[in-house]
């Protein structure tokens, strides 16, 4: 499929879910990428760490590709692009703190100078073929998010990446209402708006009021330690962080590798002018416990984090009964049981656990619905395409759009390729897309059959059989629900296989996968006898 003289938008991830954002808009015959990201691994891929979109639809068009425009630095934009950069093999763009990390990622996985990475410095336009691009600032709860103006000869984006609105934002200069009112004033066809936060009827706040809400907490706690944990890349967060532990006079110690990495390119980006000197943790450990505010990672649960490890004693910090731990972050959907692990070990701990749900020390970098209306009232685009949710956040954005007075709304999932111009806007068509995952060091398939056999192990265990010399056997269950049962149950399954192999006659006797076959049904068959489970058989013949 080759984009003729018409504008073609296909997702091939981050649309019917949040993460993993992968745009590809079309256009007389070439295709442009709006970011590359991934997402990290869940329950239903055991055993894995990273998810990313499948790419093969545009790795066989990439002669026609033309470069990767990326929004922003969070991993859900940026994080695959040391796994697809040198793949894809055109030129990437970015603003120079999300290139700076970028650039880390690179050389952490040896392809600094083989992939192309340009710096877009003070927003200047630049021309990808029949692409026109231009970085627009908005407010979001990391460095330079941005959003994007894409010219077209068949009509003009309007690409907001991730994005709220905030009036005090302690980091960066978002455009004004005014300059967003002029770029609708020039006319655009469609905005793709970011869905996250859309059930949300309240706007999602201000970092300024954050700080407010943060020195006031941590104002309460004289004379106990307090640790904060948060998102590393909310250089904004870290900002305000910083100027709390000074205004209550408290040193600050930070734990965490990615927050180290995130203060360096940062202040080598020109933000954090002003972020005091850190101190290590064994002199954190050493001051009076009203001295010192700690920041750390593992807000979302995670084991090797700062946090995790703190929690479980495993740590140059410790916290003791009477220390605070602020939840400065949003807890995001599947990590609530990683979550309340470690806040469960802290509170049988004596440690105060505090959330945003009991003090004002966290807003979403998305837009509620009173800052969608606002940029729908600002850019008044002729289409209203929903991306960046799960289906139920896009259907209801479509309704919202619709409600504020956007003529057309098109609702669309990864794969969908959905002509914008010329005539009506809609659906005309689907291509390959789905789910990659890094399995130790393999990039793998979502639908292989090592992922489905692992499920099956997870949920049904294995069983091992061997088969020796004189049609005998030995058979192994591991993962069975037995446990003073186990004895019985290998002996009465080695017997069945030891009888079903008897009933082989003739050639079949011989026959290696016929063995195979009847050893294999026979311990299945005694495993869920005993009990109720129809584990993975594995039979290995000794000849």
């Amino acid at each position: 499929m080759k984009p003729e003289n018409e504008l073609i938008f296909c997702a091939l991830g981050g649309s019917g879910e949040i993460g993993m954002n992968v745009n590809l808009y079309g256009c007389q015959g070439k295709w442009l990428m709006v970011d590359l990201g991934m997402t990290f691994g869940a329950n239903e891929y055991p055993g894995t760490e990273l998810v990313f979109a499948d790419l093969d639809f545009i790795e066989e068009r990439k002669a026609d590709l033309l470069g990767v425009v990326l929004t922003h630095a969070h991993e859900d934009h940026i994080g695959a692009v040391p796994y697809f950069a040198e793949e894809l093999g055109v030129p990437l763009y970015a603003t120079p703190f999300t290139a700076r990390l970028v650039a880390k990622k690179l050389e952490e996985a040896g392809l600094l100078g083989k992939v192309e990475l340009n710096v877009v410095r003070d927003l200047e336009n630049f021309d990808l073929g029949p692409f026109g691009i231009r970085y627009v600032p908005l407010a979001h709860s990391i460095a330079e998010g941005n959003a994007l103006v894409i010219e077209t000869p068949y009509g003009r984006i309007f690409h907001t990446g991730d994005w709220k609105l905030d009036d005090e934002p302690l980091v960066g200069v978002p455009a004004t209402p005014d300059e967003l009112t002029r770029i609708g004033d020039e006319g655009v066809l469609a905005m793709v708006c970011d869905s996250t936060n859309v059930f949300n009827p309240e706007a999602s706040g201000s970092e300024g009021d954050v700080f407010r809400g943060l020195l006031a907490e941590v104002g309460k706690h004289k004379g106990r330690r307090v640790l904060v944990t948060t998102f590393a890349s909310n250089v904004a967060r870290l900002q305000t962080l910083g100027e709390v532990a000074s205004a209550c006079g408290r040193k600050l110690c930070v734990s965490g590798r990615s927050l180290d990495r995130i203060i360096e390119v940062a202040q080598a980006s020109g933000y954090l002018k002003d972020f005091p000197d850190v101190i290590d943790p064994k002199t954190a450990m050493n001051l009076p416990r009203g001295e010192v505010m700690i920041v750390a990672t593992g807000g979302q649960g995670e084991s090797r984090a700062a946090l995790a490890r703190i929690a479980e004693g495993n740590h140059d910090i410790g916290l003791e009964s009477g220390d605070v731990v602020l939840f400065s972050s949003r807890q995001i959907p599947g990590n609530e049981i990683a979550i309340g692990r470690i806040q469960n070990k802290l509170a049988g701990d004596g440690v105060l656990i505090v959330t945003d749900r009991q003090s004002h020390i966290h807003v979403s970098g998305h837009p509620g619905r009173p800052e969608l209306k606002a940029l729908y009232g600002w850019i008044r685009p002729q289409i209203l395409m929903p991306v960046h949710g799960e289906v139920r956040h896009m259907h209801e954005q479509a309704r919202f759009a619709k409600e504020c007075g956007i003529p057309k709304q098109v609702i669309q999932k990864n794969g969908d390729l959905v002509r914008l111009a010329p005539g009506k806007p809609g659906k005309f068509g689907e291509v390959r897309s789905g789910r990659l995952l890094l399995d130790g060091d393999i990039i793998a398939p979502a639908g292989g059959m090592a992922m489905v056999m692992r499920r099956r192990l997870a949920q049904n265990g294995v069983v091992m059989v061997t088969v020796g010399p004189g049609k005998q056997a030995q058979v192994a269950g591991l993962g069975l629900p037995l446990e003073e049962d186990y004895d019985a149950f290998r002996d009465e399954a080695e017997d069945d296989v030891i009888t079903a192999l008897g009933k082989l006659k003739g050639a079949k006797a011989h026959d290696k996968e016929e063995i195979i076959e009847a050893a294999r049904l026979a311990a299945r068959r005694a495993a869920q006898r005993w009990c109720g489970k129809k584990p993975q058989v594995h039979v290995m013949v000794v000849e």
